[in-house]
């Protein structure tokens, strides 16, 4: 499966999120093959939880991790206040060697360098930006800086 079906389907995943005062994401994660491995959206099991969050927790100390792919409908989260470690962290601690994502994220509560952060650390990382508008749709809730 291509990397823009699986990202459509992190996509889809963000639908999936109660309601909320953040960002609406989805996330699937899959294993060197591309057989799906974990799938998650932010508040799926916690009010604070995110999309890679959930996904990684269901996939704690696995060893397919190592040639994993993430494909997220938002950029992962460099830094978080009701978490100690960002998504980026968790993405790095857990050894994922690439990242798929669709949209930047805006700076609506943070300033986010994940992109930046895991190339920095030597990831490959791929931005899919056609599948953007669907992500802005997703969190139309909030107060979105308009599209350059």
């Amino acid at each position: 499966m291509s990397d823009l079906s699986r990202l459509r389907q992190a996509v889809d995943l963000a639908h999936e999120c109660p309601p909320s005062v953040t960002f609406r994401v989805g996330c699937v994660i899959t294993g060197a093959d591309g057989t799906v491995l974990a799938t998650g959206y932010s508040g799926e099991t916690d009010p604070h939880d995110h999309a890679e969050e959930v996904a990684l927790a269901k996939l704690a100390g696995d060893p397919r991790l190592a040639g994993a792919t993430v494909y997220s409908s938002l950029e992962p989260c460099s830094s978080r206040s009701s978490r100690p470690a960002s998504c980026t962290r968790l993405i790095l601690d857990a050894g994922i060697p690439r990242i798929v994502f669709a949209w930047r994220e805006p700076p609506l509560f943070v300033d986010c360098v994940g992109a930046e952060t895991l190339a920095a650390a030597g990831r490959e990382v791929v931005e899919l930006p056609e599948l953007a508008p669907l992500v802005r749709e997703a969190n139309a809730h909030l107060e979105l800086p308009p599209e350059p």
